[in-house]
């Protein structure tokens, strides 16, 4: 029996470890080369629609982001990606499906103008976002197959308090067993790649704001 050419060509590609933009065939090097991003839905106890945009570095095993909303614009995800590329620098590649909110053209045109270049994975082919995609799953299992939000506040309390659980208290197998955070501690971005710091930018909505650096106060002199 002849298999068809479409199915041919997608077993050429599961068995060379997926399109050029998969995890396995574009993998990270070091922190900041690569992010990746996706959306992950969940309803609160009204039955309402819960969207929760995910951000990692691919790298650290890092959670940048769990921003909760009822829905997302592409408005939306430009102003998340604005604020981390403002208090962790721009990574040099971000991965995602091609999900309307990841396509649209505001999000390309931005990414274009701030140097970072989209690894768009293969239709249908979950397994080429497998980093994102495996924290998705230990987001689920561990949290939100566990919790019942009474609303977007609370979600986005809750949500941020296992990220950063996640990210300082949980050790990681492929980290030789350090944290996420304990082992990005460890790198030296001059070596790693990483880039700068991107200009300031406002937070997105919800997000907290970084309290202002205190600089010491020199008391004026006493003239005699």
């Amino acid at each position: 029996m002849q298999v068809p050419r479409k199915q041919r060509k997608r077993r050429r590609i599961q068995s060379s470890g997926g399109s050029h933009n998969s995890c396995v065939r574009h993998k990270p090097t070091h922190r900041n080369h690569v992010w990746s991003y996706d959306f992950v839905s969940e309803r609160t106890e009204d039955g309402r629609q819960l969207k929760l945009l995910i951000v990692i570095d691919e790298f650290t095993r890092e959670c940048l982001a769990i921003e909760p909303a009822r829905s997302f614009t592409a408005r939306d995800v430009v102003l998340t990606l604005q604020y981390l590329f403002a208090v962790r620098g721009a990574p040099e590649h971000i991965r995602s499906d091609n999900g309307p909110e990841f396509v649209a053209k505001e999000v390309h045109r931005w990414l274009g103008h701030a140097q970072v270049r989209t690894l768009y994975i293969q239709k249908a082919s979950p397994w080429e976002n497998g980093y994102v995609e495996s924290f998705n799953g230990k987001l689920r299992d561990e949290l939100l197959n566990r919790e019942l939000f009474l609303g977007l506040e609370e979600a986005r309390v809750v949500l941020d308090a296992w990220r950063l659980d996640y990210n300082h208290r949980r050790p990681h197998s492929s980290l030789n067993w350090q944290t996420p955070a304990a082992y990005a501690a460890t790198l030296d971005d001059s070596k790693a790649g990483a880039f700068p710091a991107a200009s300031d930018a406002d937070p997105p909505v919800g997000a907290t704001h970084q309290p202002p650096a205190q600089h010491p106060i020199t008391p004026p002199p006493i003239l005699s």
